[in-house]
């Protein structure tokens, strides 16, 4: 299982991709199943990371139509629509593309999700708007949910 966390942490809320990716690390028990990635702004450096797990997370700011803070997970072909949707991401190179990609080379992870939180700002900072920082225990809180149900899967 591969947990990325997206974003660009020197502009304000981007940065809440790390920001979930260092508080869910920080609460997950060491798994040799779990690998935790600061992915950065993404790009097809990834690649490779993604073409050998078989379930993805990614945590990120993400357009998801709400106000600032609120959070959604999106999964399987919910996810893949979500990332199809233009603007989904904030970034340039978004997981539209690593998805593509991967599915493209026939390596898309069966279990893909994200647990994206709305941005309120964009701009130069390396301090979360209020919101953001509200939002960040209870999509930790989904992000951890989610990991720890895919990982009983696994157990069977």
């Amino acid at each position: 299982m591969l947990v990325i966390g997206v974003g660009n942490p020197l502009m304000s809320d981007d940065g809440v991709g790390q920001r979930l990716l260092e508080a869910l690390a920080a609460r997950a028990t060491p798994h040799a199943q779990v690998e935790f990635l600061d992915a950065g702004t993404l790009g097809f450096m990834l690649l490779p990371h993604v073409e050998q797990c078989d379930a993805l997370l990614a945590l990120d700011a993400a357009n998801v139509g709400g106000a600032p803070g609120e959070w959604r997970v999106v999964e399987g072909a919910d996810f893949d629509e979500f990332v199809r949707q233009p603007r989904c991401s904030v970034h340039e190179l978004g997981l539209h593309d690593l998805i593509d990609a991967a599915r493209l080379t026939g390596a898309l992870p069966a279990r893909r999700a994200l647990v994206g939180i709305q941005p309120e700002r964009l701009g130069w900072g390396m301090v979360l708007s209020p919101a953001i920082e509200a939002a960040l225990p209870a999509a930790v809180e989904a992000a951890a949910s989610l990991l720890e149900r895919w990982l009983a899967a696994d157990r069977g």
